[in-house]
């Protein structure tokens, strides 16, 4: 028998979703393994019933998982206004957007050892997306290589400014990231 877990559901489901996730980003910074945290840890630090838990997720691996996919469906959201170059800007103000207003949670999960998958899924996804983008545009020389050094260089700047390794704001990085795009593709799209 196959038990379906609340996926969406009413304002206090969503809270008790919204606990679990914030007490698993907490338990992630403070075991930094995925692997040490128990569903007993995890109750006791959201304060709720192992019952309320069961409900909305069967076991640890789900939290991560949800909390990858609801950064995915960010990502996701606007991705199809990526296919002309001049929206490219304004996405990096979206993401860079959401992780500032989750900021907390995503400290807490980067400063655990585990974050690889969680970026290796993200940067697969953006460098994949990129490439289509841009690859409808005159050649551009060395692309997939460029592509992968935009995005896993944008990715571990973020893990770690998230881990406190580095002295740059969310807001600089994503300046930077700008400006990088700007000089990996959009000038070599002029010189074509």
């Amino acid at each position: 028998m196959v038990i379906m877990k609340v996926k969406v559901a009413n304002s206090s489901s969503r809270k008790t979703r919204e606990k679990i996730k914030k007490a698993f980003a907490l338990l992630t910074k403070e075991k930094h393994s995925l692997n040490k945290i128990t569903v007993t840890d995890l109750v006791k630090k959201a304060d709720i019933t192992r019952g309320a838990f069961y409900t909305h997720y069967e076991n640890i691996y789900e939290v991560a998982k949800e909390l990858q996919e609801d950064t995915l469906e960010v990502l996701v959201k606007d991705i199809n206004q990526l296919r002309t170059l001049e929206y490219v800007p304004l996405y990096f103000d979206t993401i860079f957007a959401y992780l500032k207003e989750h900021e907390e949670i995503y400290t807490m999960i980067f400063s655990s050892n585990d974050p690889l998958l969680f970026t290796n899924t993200m940067s697969k996804f953006m460098s994949q997306h990129l490439c289509e983008i841009l690859s409808n545009h005159r050649n551009i020389s060395q692309l997939p290589l460029k592509v992968t050094l935009f995005v896993d260089g944008g990715f571990s700047l973020v893990v770690k400014h998230f881990k406190g390794e580095i002295p740059y704001s969310l807001d600089e990085i994503k300046e930077m990231m700008k400006d990088m795009f700007t000089v990996l593709f959009l000038q070599d799209l002029s010189t074509n």
